[in-house]
């Protein structure tokens, strides 16, 4: 659930748990000059890479390389950063704002591929038009990607989201339980999800989420090596730990 609150500069997010984040969605100055700046990244990276080439190729192939590596910036340079490196191109991060999910949640592969996808559409007849229209008209300064892949462009050091929920390097503390049976994928991503927003819950909360997916697991257990550990969210989140990198 996730809705702007009183003015177009603030936006409530709610995840399916309760917890509550207040936003504030980058407007259009901010990411016409994020922009502005990722694009002369882009053209000093396609300049390198020529001078590189031409001085290892010669003249070989020259124009077709330069298309080649012009698409593979157009269309990927943005994806790359935005799962990489916590939704920030480089531009980005000079204007302290950055791609997430509407909820607040760090932004996906899918997310990411698709906002950028419909670039095109800002840019039909290389006016912009229709991403400025957009984004005055939205709550949340969204362009055409936004709407389409549940994104938000947002100030990272106002937007009060917990930075140590993306890569939970914490769940390396601790012990390493196997799940009992095969996993879907569905229950893999619901889990990591729940790792991912358990700093956020409290103790209480936390094991009310994590209750009927513990116990089910616990029946897969024989008697001799049933765990007894005193909270569900425990057994969640060392289940967790133990394919944390696979997806």
């Amino acid at each position: 659930m996730t809705g702007p609150v009183k003015n177009d500069t603030v936006f409530l997010a709610v995840t399916p748990e309760g917890i509550e984040y207040t936003l504030y969605p980058a407007g259009l100055c901010a990411r016409f000059c994020a922009y502005g700046l990722d694009t002369l990244f882009q053209w000093i990276l396609l300049f390198v890479f020529f001078i590189v080439y031409f001085f290892v190729m010669g003249a070989a192939g020259g124009f077709w390389i330069f298309l080649l590596v012009r698409f593979g910036l157009d269309w990927f340079y943005h994806v790359f950063f935005d799962l990489f490196f916590n939704g920030q191109s480089p531009g980005k991060r000079i204007l302290g704002i950055r791609v997430v999910l509407n909820d607040g949640s760090p932004v996906n592969g899918g997310a990411s591929f698709i906002r950028n996808l419909l670039r095109f559409v800002d840019g039909f007849i290389g006016l912009y038009l229709i991403a400025f229209l957009s984004s005055v008209i939205s709550s949340a300064f969204r362009r055409p990607g936004d709407w389409a892949a549940g994104t938000l462009v947002i100030y990272t050091w106002q937007s009060q989201i917990p930075q140590q929920t993306h890569k939970m390097e914490w769940l390396s503390e601790l012990p390493l339980i196997l799940p009992p049976r095969a996993l879907s994928f569905e229950e893999k991503q619901g889990i990591l999800m729940f790792a991912r927003r358990y700093p956020l819950l409290g103790p209480a909360r936390a094991d009310e989420i994590a209750g009927p997916l513990a116990v089910s697991l616990q029946r897969h257990e024989n008697t001799t090596s049933r765990r007894t550990l005193h909270r569900p969210s425990d057994y969640l989140l060392c289940i967790a730990r133990s394919f944390a990198g696979e997806i």
